[in-house]
């Protein structure tokens, strides 16, 4: 970590269904002077967030406006339907979207499933948003489909949810403003990545500042001459005889 960044904080933005700890616990380790502090935001929120300097990265649902974000798609999720424990999706370990043509489906108004054709019957009324749609399954109004992480997410003992594989997936990316793509910003997409402690801790090139010293630690051994050492049996290359 550069002097530059001792003192400073990383923001990082989630939507609901998305747990960052994972992610956290490995910056801690890695950086332990910057403090991480997460912003909770609605999905339909966190790219104005992001846009307006309110957070440095953010994980967010696809697809999102893009214009003047950076963005990589992180994984897909599993979409499932939420019900009543006494219905009769319950007794099955899973269902197609077919298979819900004659029930009315909930569709809330921050739903982050991209639909070419949307499942089941109209219910009377759109909710404004998914935890007030699960509300309204528990009073028997309709069904709900949701990426998974968001069923566990308001999950209550009256309901219940089972998969649906031939339903569009939610994918979770992480996003950041292009021209904000700070040495933090890159840092945290090396954690992202998977990317090793030694790997430029997930940055691009080294700043000029950085090289000589990574330069020094791989510096091979020198003998009393001041010269470096060659190893018995190898010739030196570019050596000019006198």
């Amino acid at each position: 970590m550069s002097d530059g960044e001792t003192g400073r904080e990383f923001r990082l933005a989630y939507v609901p269904g998305v747990t960052p700890a994972k992610w956290v616990n490995i910056w801690t380790e890695r950086i332990p002077g910057v403090p991480v502090t997460l912003i909770a935001v609605p999905a339909a929120e966190v790219v104005e967030l992001l846009r307006n300097g309110g957070a440095d990265a953010g994980f967010v649902r696809l697809p999102v406006d893009r214009d003047g974000l950076s963005v990589i798609p992180l994984y897909m999720e599993t979409t499932v339907v939420v019900v009543p424990k006494d219905h009769a999706v319950a007794a099955v370990d899973e269902v197609t979207v077919a298979d819900l043509a004659d029930d009315e489906v909930l569709h809330p108004l921050d739903d982050t499933i991209e639909w070419t054709a949307r499942p089941g019957l109209p219910a009377f009324t759109r909710p404004a948003t998914t935890a007030h749609a699960v509300e309204l399954v528990a009073a028997g109004t309709g069904l709900l489909l949701v990426p998974q992480s968001l069923a566990r997410l308001h999950h209550r003992r009256d309901l219940t949810y089972r998969q649906v594989p031939d339903a569009p997936q939610s994918q979770v990316a992480l996003a950041w403003p292009t021209d904000a793509t700070t040495d933090l910003v890159e840092d945290f997409i090396g954690i992202v990545r998977g990317r090793t402690v030694n790997s430029s801790r997930g940055r691009t090139p080294a700043s000029p500042a950085e090289k000589p010293a990574r330069r020094q630690a791989q510096k091979p051994a020198q003998n009393g001459s001041g010269r470096r050492a060659v190893p018995a049996g190898r010739k030196r290359k570019g050596h000019r005889p006198r």
